[in-house]
């Protein structure tokens, strides 16, 4: 993976000009990108989007056109997806513990498929979706991820065949097994300790009866970050090799989410104001924990700012509009010195972004702009 999606100084100006800011710049070419790398380096593996990452009815709809599948976590995301013409054979209801709400909407659409990791789940499954295909899925314990999700989802490997057996007397359809091995995993590592004890999980049920023939190998693909360039092809070489010679016979998804819309979105914002504070240097955004930047909180993510500035750079707290000392994006961030109206441009903010933005304190969402189209209508480069 060698190109992501980035806006030159120029542009950002004319962007600025034109819709003010802040503003989140899409791109639909990043996007289709994206799903067709990842299709050739898992050739035969169907993609599931996770669609928490970003539910930009942009972003879905393309991903439908170049035939994507959908990881819909709620009845919300259902509805949506149904509202948008999408089959409900192309979706996964992947929340391991499930609403009332949900399941009524999943009947309701048709979603048949579903992820589970506990006993209390079989029956709520069982009354609202009589027969419906399920997928146990399995903790994976990895520290290593930036986001390690198996501290609340996934059942322990010695609880699985408990668990299949319970699913299957309740007349569910057990498909298989699933696993996520955390988001932004920089390695192969923790898929192959994974691909292990499923493939060992996969032959005890089978010899107990059981029909095993999906394998949901989750996402947790990386993208770049400002620290590290992660090997995804060499990462992603490991997992088809592995998948190739112990599940040639199984069907095979995938989750991503963020490898998918991560890359493909750039945030234009600007600075509102500037002070020193206890010797300190401050630098007030227009955008801000509460809008574009609550990845830093719910993602963990360190965000690039290209200033387009040139000088020393020095240490510097960067916050947000809002009237909450919480607002605060970094602290001791390297930044050239800056002025009231300069503009800041934060690449590979498409995943975990304007997904969980607020209107806290009575700011808007940041305006989200199609970049193939406004391209075109500015004549941009």
């Amino acid at each position: 993976m060698n190109s992501y999606f980035k806006l030159s100084q120029e542009t950002v100006k004319k962007l600025a000009e034109q819709y003010d800011t802040p503003l989140l710049v899409l791109s639909m070419e990043q996007v289709e990108h994206n799903y067709a790398f990842l299709a050739e380096q898992l050739p035969g593996v169907k993609l599931y989007y996770a669609v928490k990452a970003n539910p930009n009815e942009g972003i879905l709809r393309k991903l439908a056109e170049l035939g994507s599948y959908f990881d819909v976590a709620s009845d919300g995301e259902m509805r949506l997806l149904t509202e948008m013409g999408i089959a409900p054979e192309r979706m996964v209801y992947a929340n391991p513990v499930k609403t009332p709400s949900g399941l009524r909407v999943a009947k309701e659409t048709g979603v048949y498929k579903f992820t589970f990791d506990s006993e209390s789940e079989i029956g709520k499954m069982a009354r609202a979706i009589p027969g419906g295909s399920v997928l146990l899925r399995v903790r994976v314990d990895n520290p290593r991820a930036l986001v390690d999700l198996n501290k609340k989802f996934g059942a322990h490997p010695d609880d699985v065949l408990h668990l299949l057996e319970l699913a299957r007397q309740q007349g569910l359809d057990v498909a298989g097994l699933c696993f996520h091995v955390g988001s932004q995993s920089s390695s192969s590592e923790a898929y192959v300790e994974a691909l292990g004890i499923c493939r060992r999980l996969f032959d005890e049920a089978q010899n107990a009866g059981f029909n095993m023939r999906i394998l949901d190998i989750g996402g947790g693909f990386p993208i770049p970050t400002i620290t590290e360039n992660v090997d995804i092809v060499g990462m992603l070489q490991d997992i088809r090799e592995l998948l190739v010679r112990d599940f040639p016979d199984t069907e095979i998804w995938a989750e991503p989410g963020r490898f998918m819309c991560g890359t493909v979105s750039n945030l234009i914002t600007s600075v509102i104001g500037t002070q020193e504070r206890n010797g300190n240097q401050w630098y007030f955004l227009d955008d801000g924990l509460y809008g574009t930047f609550s990845g830093v909180i719910f993602d963990h993510w360190d965000f690039e700012l290209e200033t387009f500035k040139s000088g020393e750079q020095i240490p510097a707290t960067i916050a947000g509009p809002s009237c909450d000392s919480l607002d605060i994006l970094f602290t001791d961030k390297m930044v050239a010195p800056l002025e009231i109206g300069d503009l800041i441009l934060v690449p590979n903010c498409g995943a975990y972004t304007s997904a969980s933005a607020t209107v806290f304190n009575g700011f808007a969402k940041t305006p989200i702009v199609i970049w193939e189209e406004v391209r075109d209508a500015l004549h941009l480069k």
